[in-house]
């Protein structure tokens, strides 16, 4: 696999599909992630991998150019945005080093992430509501404040938008800086949201230039969230397929198996 897809202006990933191309479906169980890493070869220092295009190209983010901002990850409950974000964590494990790029996870559900190997880059899983989770944000958001030459990325997972912004008002105030300017300043926040629950976080949609989708069945709620009928996010096979938008473009993308 001696290229990647080019995605413009910053995902830096994935050459453009036409609107009405459907991807190919994926059949049977997905290669392991760790075949399709090996396949890849080394990624650039800079690149996040996200995922698999339908011609196999990876689909790269790149962690140096702050332009796509935090990346919103929407779909309904069950369609694979807990898997997406465990996808990206190993693979950072397995293809960075720790001085490189390190990430935390903020989750309602710390046990789903007891399988992750403990690793140097892995900061914590903290519990929504936790003391732990307050001091982490804080943390992070005050070495933003002062990271402003160094190369290290840290990758802030938080699996439920709904459930941070709950939060006391100094973690959200943390929080709601991160979103603005963490890219800047290395630190990028990925985030999950409930799809058809949009409506309880609709003032913080507008944080998020970038977002992926997994399967979402109602169209009003999809085209709420920035889908439209090229999209056909009805159509994604939960916990493996998503699909990204670039302007008037639509790439669907899959998860090899962890």
């Amino acid at each position: 696999m001696p290229t990647h897809r080019q995605f413009s202006m910053a995902l830096q990933a994935l050459t453009e599909l036409k609107a009405e191309q459907a991807a190919k479906p994926v059949v049977g169980m997905p290669p392991a992630l760790s075949d399709v890493l090996a396949e890849i070869g080394p990624l650039p220092l800079e690149a996040l991998f996200l995922g698999v295009a339908s011609d196999h190209l990876p689909v790269l983010l790149n962690l140096y150019d702050p332009h796509p901002g935090p990346m919103l990850v929407a779909g309904d409950a069950g369609s694979g945005k807990t898997a997406f974000l465990q996808t990206i964590a190993q693979s950072v494990i397995q293809t960075h080093r720790a001085e490189d790029i390190q990430f935390g996870v903020v989750t309602n559900y710390p046990d789903e992430w007891e399988h992750l190997e403990a690793t140097p880059h892995r900061v914590g899983i903290f519990a929504v509501g936790h003391q732990g989770t307050q001091e982490f944000m804080k943390s992070l958001a005050s070495w933003a404040h002062s990271n402003k030459n160094t190369h290290q990325c840290v990758l802030l997972l938080v699996d439920d938008l709904e459930s941070v912004a709950s939060l006391d008002l100094e973690t959200v105030k943390d929080f709601r800086w991160l979103l603005l300017r963490g890219p800047a300043r290395r630190v990028w926040p990925i985030v999950t949201l409930n799809a058809p629950r949009y409506g309880q976080v609709i003032s913080w949609l507008q944080n998020f230039r970038t977002r992926v989708f997994g399967r979402v069945a109602n169209a009003r709620v999809a085209e709420a969230l920035g889908g439209n009928k090229a999209s056909v996010l009805t159509q994604l096979e939960a916990r493996i397929q998503f699909s990204l938008r670039e302007k008037d473009n639509w790439l669907r993308f899959w998860l090899p198996s962890c």
